[in-house]
């Protein structure tokens, strides 16, 4: 315990901004997932949900791979994390990778069968399509990756599947505009608010990398 805690204390400022940062993106989709979940089980049934309660099981799924998903990722994404604690780190990937699996699969279900919530039109059902379709073959590539040994490689696929799962998290920082003024929602809006979230996601996913590999370039030459 006093060993762990000694590694806890080691890791620096900027790695505990990055797991607070990844958790609280995470936590109100997760806590919105919780009480959905205990609407389905106790048979509560709203306008939002009922189009979940004559097949429960993929959303529930869905629900709690993406918890999962959320907040093991928050920990994989801190250098320093990833260096003192390098077998949790890997345990925390298996994890992550099958969670991700099944929340990307359970996400394209969801979007292909379940009736569309309100103001979903066909475009935001359009990117959700691409978007799990996308998640799906990151963590692809990042499995591969791994098992050739190129860890600069898995890393950031695994960064890019990451970013897109956390999209509804960033979703609910685009909203912000769709709940002060009701009176522009509609598709339109929806598709945009929707959409921004993961293109959001995806550029600073993709800007974290090229810094990562500047930085990892920097050092190999300095030791030229």
């Amino acid at each position: 315990m006093l060993k762990t805690l000694n590694r806890l204390s080691n890791l620096k400022r900027t790695d505990w901004i990055v797991i607070s940062s990844l958790l609280l993106l995470s936590i109100i989709p997760v806590i919105a997932g919780i009480v959905r979940m205990n609407e389905l089980i106790g048979g509560i049934v709203t306008a939002e949900n009922s189009r979940f309660h004559a097949s429960p099981i993929p959303v529930t799924m869905h629900i709690i791979s993406v918890t999962i998903y959320s907040l093991f990722g928050a920990f994989q994404f801190s250098e320093g994390f990833r260096m003192q604690f390098t077998k949790l780190h890997r345990q925390f990937g298996k994890i992550l990778i099958v969670s991700g699996f099944f929340a990307a699969i359970t996400g394209l279900w969801m979007s292909l069968f379940y009736p569309a919530a309100n103001y979903d039109g066909p475009f935001v059902q359009f990117v959700r399509l691409i978007v799990g379709t996308a998640m799906l073959i990151f963590l692809v590539f990042g499995v591969d990756a791994i098992l050739r040994q190129e860890f600069k490689e898995h890393g950031a696929w695994m960064i890019r599947a990451y970013a897109l799962g956390l999209g509804a998290g960033t979703q609910v920082l685009t909203h912000v505009p769709w709940f002060v003024f009701p009176s522009i929602k509609g598709e339109f809006s929806r598709a945009v608010f929707m959409t921004l979230g993961w293109v959001i996601n995806v550029i600073v996913a993709e800007v974290i990398i090229q810094k990562t590999i500047t930085i990892k370039q920097r050092k190999i030459c300095e030791t030229i």
